[in-house]
């Protein structure tokens, strides 16, 4: 079975947005000429085992006029821009993702979720969209959660978590770049 995998940029003091909401404190690229190989291959291994990205309406505003045009980013880009893509909203009708094909629009992300779990592929991704991610997690949908901790604290802003949950680590793994990702798989 498929599983649902959150992934999330995080300080070190659990910040995973800023108080104005963004992600200053996210000073790394996938790739460039100084990127790390050993997370250049982390970030490639990632993207290629999952098929399917799901987005909650404020992430998917934030990036539908980025990510479809950014040709810098390479062949990571390409591979994001490919993926199949839902935002989970109440008040959108349909999601363009510039010249690639439209997100599906779901009114019921966990019966989607769901669904797409029962279906062969790849695993899920759900990208950013903490109050989504929230959501999911009430309803006992997600898998995994990947943090991505940058180097800097910030003090103040939204935390990744709100509320308990009991998670088991998989993987720690430091790069030389200063971000350490940690995998935690849900206990259910």
């Amino acid at each position: 079975m498929r599983k649902l995998v959150v992934q999330q940029w995080v300080t070190v003091d659990n910040i995973a947005a800023e108080e104005d909401g963004g992600l200053s404190f996210v000073a790394v690229e996938p790739f460039s000429e100084k990127t790390d190989p050993t997370y250049k291959a982390k970030v490639m291994g990632f993207i290629d085992s999952v098929d399917t990205m799901i987005l909650g309406a404020n992430t998917y505003a934030q990036s539908k006029g980025y990510w479809p045009d950014a040709e810098e980013q390479g062949e990571y880009g390409e591979k994001l821009n490919n993926l199949t893509k839902f935002v989970a909203s109440s008040k959108l009708d349909d999601a363009p993702w510039g010249s690639f094909p439209a997100a599906t629009v779901t009114r019921d992300p966990v019966a989607t979720i769901r669904e797409l779990k029962e279906q062969s592929g790849k695993d899920i991704w759900l990208w950013g969209s903490l109050t989504l991610m929230r959501f999911l997690l009430d309803a006992g949908v997600v898998d995994e959660v990947r943090m991505l901790v940058c180097p800097v604290s910030r003090g103040k802003g939204t935390r990744v978590f709100e509320d308990r949950h009991d998670l088991k680590l998989v993987e720690a793994t430091g790069f030389d770049n200063g971000v350490a990702l940690l995998r935690y798989e849900i206990k259910k």
